[in-house]
């Protein structure tokens, strides 16, 4: 019966793209057992060498060096494309500070530069001193697109950042979901660029009690899957 299909269309596992290869490798095993407990299937992919994006519900890019995988990166146009076309569409995706330059539209580094995915309407410039480097604590914004994250608007969260990079121009009209109490972010008033269903920022979550993101993530998911 139609009945039973919505059923069985609403029970299929919960399906997340995680990018998984030379250039993005920076996730916490915690937190990725953390996706398995809230019952979502992390899917590989690699931003190298795979022509397209797996079937799946929403994605997740973490941290990592993609500064040293300019060329590599540029010249798979069809991922690129891929992610930015689901993105555009509406697609549920969450990127940490090497996933965020990524989805900037360039990333330059000395005398190298390359187009990226396009989707956050800003330059990565990449510098030889750290711009944001340790411990940071985040005030949850109301802007925040995640429902069960936006609950605690207000609340302060733990995170840290490691980046040498900085985009560039960061817009203050921008929605982001955290406010920099301390630390850097993108510009040391702000973190998380909240675009479409996309959330990126130079933060690194934990997955704790005092921020279980990844529920927030899994839910704001099952919330926008197509």
């Amino acid at each position: 019966s139609d009945d039973l299909t919505v059923g069985r269309f609403i029970a299929r596992p919960l399906k997340i793209g995680i990018a998984r290869d030379r250039a993005f490798g920076f996730y916490y095993p915690d937190d990725l057992a953390a996706f398995e407990s809230a019952g979502a299937e992390l899917v590989p992919f690699d931003t190298l060498s795979d022509q397209c994006l797996p079937d799946v519900d929403g994605l997740f890019i973490g941290g990592g060096f993609p500064e040293c995988f300019i060329e590599a990166l540029a010249v798979n146009k069809t991922m690129r494309s891929e992610i930015k076309m689901f993105i555009e569409s509406g697609g549920p995706a969450y990127a940490e500070c090497g996933g965020l330059m990524y989805l900037s539209c360039s990333i330059s580094w000395r005398d190298q530069s390359g187009p990226m995915v396009g989707v956050i309407p800003a330059h990565t410039k990449v510098l030889d001193r750290p711009v944001g480097r340790g411990y940071m604590q985040l005030r949850i914004r109301s802007d925040h697109p995640w429902p069960a994250s936006r609950e605690n608007a207000r609340s302060l969260i733990p995170a840290h950042e490691f980046h040498h990079s900085s985009l560039e121009p960061v817009d203050a009209d921008w929605p982001t979901a955290f406010t920099v109490e301390r630390g850097h972010g993108l510009d040391g008033l702000r973190d998380g660029i909240h675009i479409y269903n996309l959330l990126a920022g130079y933060a690194h979550q934990r997955h704790v009690q005092a921020n279980p993101w990844v529920d927030a993530f899994v839910d704001f998911v099952h919330e926008h899957r197509k």
